[in-house]
């Protein structure tokens, strides 16, 4: 079968192999036939090594499609069965599933969870994520999949396996924004742009989108952002738009020490800061002691924005069906495997929010 290898970090160093298969389905893994792949940022974020992925690997984690196989120990999903492929495993038993923190499920971290998933031409084959969405086939455990209702497209149910959720959780699970609390998202790629509506939809005073591309910011305006600007101008709009104290709530999805620490900078004292952008293991965001305790702020991680995949995958897809949240505008092409690393150089540049790769 064919899938997108990185064989060198770079996107320069991606192949499009023909020469791929998938382990054996064994125990509680499953055999799933990709019909949608998100192109994520997170996946340029690999290929570049800002991540710290090793090559060899198969590139994509954002997935929706069929279950084709299953091993003898699966439970709770059968072949023709419909299913998002989360990049996040949740175990259900493991200490941070039973606090109700599953989106930091220690499963990904076993010796079983991180077996290569890949051959390619006969080589083993590490798969980003544990899963490798840029596959005609991956091999994910039960613990990664989610039903698919029968009437949500499968590039929907792309969108919503990672980059939706994400965005969407950070607003409802991280942060918990409240009514008539002001927010300003700073990076507005896909992840941001679910910020934005979900920051909205939560009802929001102000939702200030900033990023440097002009047609992202025109975007995220007709998505619900009452406002825009560039970096340059965020400091300008924090004394506008709340009279220079500060948004009650500032989402960074952009992973990078600058962003972080002007996400930070815009948050009121006593405020929320949250942290959505996957940065690279050895960036460091400067803060002094001093400023730590007297802002009185909370500064938080969100990974996979807090999200549960059995209650919020539904819960998204719920706010597509009302029209709560439009994924449509965020996909900015449909292309073939080919397309790849078009599509994550689209994202380096800023050309692009969400190609998805349709099989």
């Amino acid at each position: 079968m064919r899938a997108a290898v990185l064989q060198r970090s770079g996107v320069d160093g991606i192949e499009i192999r023909s020469d791929v298969s998938t382990i054996d389905v064994v125990d509680i893994l499953v055999r799933v036939r990709v019909r949608a792949a998100g192109v994520c940022h997170s996946d340029l974020s690999a290929a570049t090594g800002r991540l710290g992925i090793v090559p060899p690997v198969v590139l994509g984690h954002e997935a929706a499609g069929e279950v084709v196989e299953t091993g003898p120990e699966v439970t709770g999903v059968a072949v023709g069965d419909r299913v998002m492929v989360s990049w996040v495993p949740q175990c259900g038993s493991c200490p941070w599933c039973r606090r109700a923190q599953p989106e930091l499920c220690t499963f990904a971290t076993t010796s079983g969870y991180r077996r290569p998933r890949f051959l390619v031409d006969g080589v083993p084959t590490t798969a980003q994520a544990g899963c490798g969405a840029f596959a005609e086939e991956i091999v994910v455990t039960q613990h990664n999949l989610v039903p698919l209702p029968g009437d949500v497209p499968f590039e929907i149910g792309a969108l919503v396996s990672c980059g939706i959720t994400t965005g969407v959780g950070a607003v409802r699970n991280t942060a918990a924004l409240r009514r008539g609390d002001s927010a300003v998202v700073i990076g507005c790629g896909g992840v941001g742009m679910a910020v934005v509506q979900a920051a909205r939809a939560a009802g929001a005073s102000e939702v200030l989108a900033v990023d440097p591309v002009a047609a992202k910011r025109e975007l995220a305006s007709s998505l619900g952002a009452t406002a825009v600007a560039s970096p340059d101008e965020l400091t300008g709009a924090i004394g506008s738009l709340t009279g220079g104290d500060g948004f009650d709530v500032a989402f960074e999805a952009v992973g990078m020490p600058g962003t972080i620490r002007a996400a930070y900078d815009a948050t009121r004292r006593g405020g929320t800061t949250v942290v959505v952008g996957v940065g690279a293991p050895d960036a460091v965001v400067p803060f002094t002691a001093r400023e730590l305790y007297a802002g009185g702020r909370r500064l938080m991680g969100s990974v996979f924005g807090s999200s549960d995949i059995h209650r919020d995958y539904p819960r998204v897809i719920r706010s597509w069906q009302d029209g709560t949240l439009r994924l449509e505008p965020l996909i900015s092409g449909r292309i073939g495997l080919d397309g790849v690393p078009s599509a994550l150089d689209a994202l380096r540049d800023g050309s692009a929010l969400r190609s998805v790769v349709v099989f």
